[in-house]
């Protein structure tokens, strides 16, 4: 027991006993003895009232600082169990609450270097407030930032709107959204709903699509630069070797056979690998040099029955299975660019499911949001996270007999007509969807 206890229970006790004294003298009517131990009786309970109610009063400011937050107190032990635990658990919230704060402090400052856009919203009282926002998000739509969520109804009526028709559940779409009244631009949207036991957030986050090709186009352009590189070190080191080893050769007074064998024999290595540097730039001039689309009403579905057409031997040698859901759509393409396009996909579906015992290649036309979505999924092997993000690379290749640009080339027709060409791995096999504007 500790001190202050032992205090509070001598004036408790000090107090029955001045009590029953009180009551004894009231027995023998001594009255002036009554009135004294009365008064000590008072004084005791008011000093054992006063010793207990400071113990209290210490708790309670303590605990309250806790509730509050506020944690400017320095309090210290003392000789009360009350008053330690209080202190003990104000120092370990005081710890908790800096740790908290570091943490978020460090998130934020990460989350606020990010290009993408993100808003983070949580419901409180059936209400939906701003928990956290980027300055990349604001950035992109030019907006102040705000504390409640409505305040952005007057500011981006359109992109409220969006996210409000989506009833707060996980969404991702592309979508053109007109900031400030200008032109509208294309965004890459993706919303999350998260819930925990006190509360349910609401992810945003908002990429600009031509801030996403601009990135896309630089880092194609620095791997090209490798690829070519590396292409002609492969194609002129053994020539300009070859060349050196003919010029001694040539140089020399008297050429027996045994060298002209050798001249022959690297005269035809030079021949080959120039084939070959030849086709290497050809291939090149096909993605480069890619004609300017000559744009008509065409039925997607026509292009789509034609390419599977084409390819018709190849599925019945192969043994595979196509299944088509093709509604009627029209696009303004270029017929005979959009068809090569397709027909490339349909080459590397077919190379992915050369493995599987059931080949199965889906084809799927759609109208969503203003846009027409071509989709051909296979059950094929799959493309492994290593090498996803370089496919549309030009001459990148996985297969022994590609040339590695049919893929750009399905890229660059598809962006020459404004449009998109993605890519979406499934749980089994690859996915790829060709985006045209309606």
């Amino acid at each position: 027991m500790n001190k202050n206890n032992y205090i509070w229970l001598i004036y408790i006790s000090l107090a029955i006993v001045s009590g029953i004294l009180c009551y004894h003298f009231f027995l023998k009517e001594k009255w002036i003895n009554v009135l004294l131990f009365s008064a000590l009786l008072f004084i005791f309970i008011l000093l054992a009232n006063f010793s207990f109610s400071a113990q209290i009063a210490k708790t309670e400011k303590i605990i309250q600082s806790i509730i509050k937050k506020d944690f400017s107190l320095f309090p210290k032990k003392e000789d009360s169990d009350l008053i330690n635990s209080s202190v003990q658990l104000y120092y370990q919230n005081k710890n908790e609450h800096l740790s908290l704060s570091s943490y978020k402090l460090l998130y934020e400052s990460i989350l606020d270097q990010i290009d993408t856009g993100l808003m983070i919203l949580y419901e409180i009282d059936k209400e939906w407030k701003v928990f956290y926002v980027n300055p990349t998000f604001l950035e992109i739509l030019e907006i102040p930032k705000y504390n409640s969520w409505k305040l952005y109804a007057a500011k981006i009526p359109e992109f409220y709107k969006i996210i409000e028709e989506t009833n707060y559940e996980s969404w991702q779409e592309f979508l053109d959204i007109s900031i400030r009244q200008n032109a509208k631009q294309s965004f890459s949207m993706r919303t999350k709903q998260v819930k925990n036991i006190q509360h349910s957030f609401y992810i945003i986050t908002l990429e600009s699509v031509q801030k996403i090709i601009e990135q896309k186009e630089k880092l194609a352009w620095n791997n090209l630069m490798k690829v070519i590189s590396h292409e002609l070190l492969n194609t002129l080191t053994p020539v300009n070797s070859l060349i050196q080893n003919l010029d001694y050769i040539s140089n020399q007074e008297t050429i027996n056979k045994e060298d002209q064998e050798e001249m022959k024999e690297s005269l035809m290595i030079i021949t080959s690998k120039s084939k070959e540097l030849l086709n290497f730039v050809d291939n090149y001039r096909q993605v480069a040099e890619l004609p300017k689309p000559i744009l008509k009403s065409v039925s997607l579905k026509k292009i789509t029955e034609s390419a599977i057409s084409f390819l018709q031997q190849e599925f019945e040698k192969h043994h595979i299975q196509i299944v088509l859901d093709l509604e009627e759509h029209y696009v303004s393409a270029d017929l005979k660019m959009i068809e090569r396009s397709l027909i490339n996909l349909y080459i590397n579906a077919i190379y992915a499911v050369s493995e599987k015992e059931e080949k199965i290649i889906k084809t799927s036309i759609k109208s969503q949001n203003n846009r027409v979505i071509l989709t051909l999924t296979d059950n094929g092997s799959g493309i492994t996270d290593e090498i996803k993000d370089k496919i549309f690379l030009p001459f990148f290749t996985t297969r022994n007999e590609g040339s590695g640009i049919g893929l750009t080339l399905s890229k660059s027709i598809m962006e020459a007509h404004r449009g998109y060409l993605i890519y979406r791995a499934q749980e089994e096999g690859s996915s790829f969807e060709m985006w045209f504007l309606q």
